[in-house]
């Protein structure tokens, strides 16, 4: 399979920024578990104009990140493996069984408890860490898994933004929501008009931030609706759409999603942390992503192919669904994000960031190593 310009850049970027997303993860435990540790966990909670620096990074620079995830869902319907119900149907099926079914099996070990709230968290998938660990395998793999992978967790991330809107969402503001829509509207406008500039979109995509940010509707929402008015036009590199993603992707690769990661793994061990790992809600996390991700992809994916609603690539066998399937249990910067959104009590949210973090750990290193030994040496 010949790879698109557009979606190597996309690799390339997604895959060094998994390798540093692993990196600054283990510098930011080292440090908030080492003898800076009162210094450093208090610097990610100094306030900052009535909000916290996370809070700040959680809200206000992750609009940018879904911004790009806008932007690439985009060229994927138009351009890529979206653009046809042949191409897009099987890594559609494979992301709602991912869905479905880490969130079925965290629901039948939560469901009535005070913790039944976190069962967006096993539904997403970290692209940036789930290719990282793709690539390592190199010409190991062939070029349709990448493909499939990576159409799998943008629609899981379609599917994350969804159920942060329907289930994360409180208490509603709808005159603030009512002029975030309104200005929404104005910048379709200009799009329908051919106004490509891209000053008064970015302009009006801050004020609507504003707006969104005060309705009660979780602001980062504003970045894949607005990337949605920016002008695709032919989606050739002098788009606006085009321009404007090419501009993103390494400031979101190698500093937002770094400083994301950064400031939410900030997490203080105790010595009693196993403790939490006995929960319903933990074992639900680990249980969802290690166990359901894999057989909620595969299965799907399956039934899919067998009722002909979509067919399996040539190049790939179900032995690379399953192990995609693996590396999509890989949570972490979507299943962080949710949580902080799902839980208010400190101590749920630590260790359900823990469960995220061996959840992950154990889906990256069980998909490595089952691709590494069940795939061919060449396809490419």
């Amino acid at each position: 399979m010949r790879l698109t310009k557009t979606f190597k850049a996309f690799f390339e970027n997604e895959k060094s920024g998994g390798i540093l997303l692993l990196f600054v993860t283990i510098i930011s435990l080292y440090l908030a578990n080492s003898s800076y540790q009162t210094e450093y966990v208090a610097f990610w909670e100094k306030d900052l104009g009535g909000h916290s620096i996370t809070h700040w990074i959680n809200d206000g620079l992750m609009t940018i990140f879904f911004l790009l995830i806008g932007l690439e869902l985009e060229r994927e319907i138009y351009h890529g493996e979206l653009s046809s119900i042949k191409n897009a149907s099987l890594p559609i099926m494979a992301a709602l069984g991912g869905m479905l079914v880490p969130a079925a099996i965290f629901l039948a070990l939560n469901f009535g408890t005070a913790t039944q709230n976190g069962a967006g968290i096993p539904m997403a998938t970290d692209i940036a860490f789930a290719i990282g660990i793709l690539s390592l395998l190199g010409k190991r793999v062939p070029a349709s898994l990448k493909v499939f992978l990576t159409a799998l967790a943008v629609i899981d991330d379609l599917g994350a933004i969804i159920v942060i809107a329907i289930f994360y969402t409180t208490t509603i503001s709808f005159a603030n929501l009512a002029i975030a829509l309104g200005i929404w509207v104005v910048l379709f406008i200009l799009n329908r008009m051919k106004v490509q500039n891209l000053i008064p979109y970015l302009i009006g995509g801050v004020v609507m931030w504003y707006f969104m940010l005060n309705s009660g509707v979780h602001a980062t929402i504003t970045g894949v609706v607005l990337a949605f008015v920016i002008p695709f036009g032919n989606g050739d590199e002098n788009s606006s759409s085009y321009r404007l993603q090419h501009f993103l992707h390494k400031p979101v690769a190698f500093f937002i999603l770094p400083l994301f990661a950064v400031a939410n793994t900030c997490i203080a061990i105790e010595s009693d942390w196993h403790e939490g790992l006995n929960h319903p809600n933990t074992f639900g996390i680990i249980l969802g992503l290690v166990v359901g991700k894999p057989l909620g992809i595969l299965l799907f994916s399956t039934i899919g192919v067998s009722a002909g609603l979509c067919s399996l690539p040539k190049s790939l066998k179900w032995a690379h669904i399953l192990g995609a399937g693996m590396l999509g249990g890989i949570g972490f910067t979507m299943s962080i994000f949710i949580t902080i959104l799902a839980f208010k009590d400190p101590e749920t949210i630590v260790f359900s960031k823990i469960a995220i973090l061996i959840a992950s750990i154990l889906s990256g290193v069980f998909g490595l190593l089952y691709l590494k030994y069940t795939v061919s040496r060449k396809h490419v």
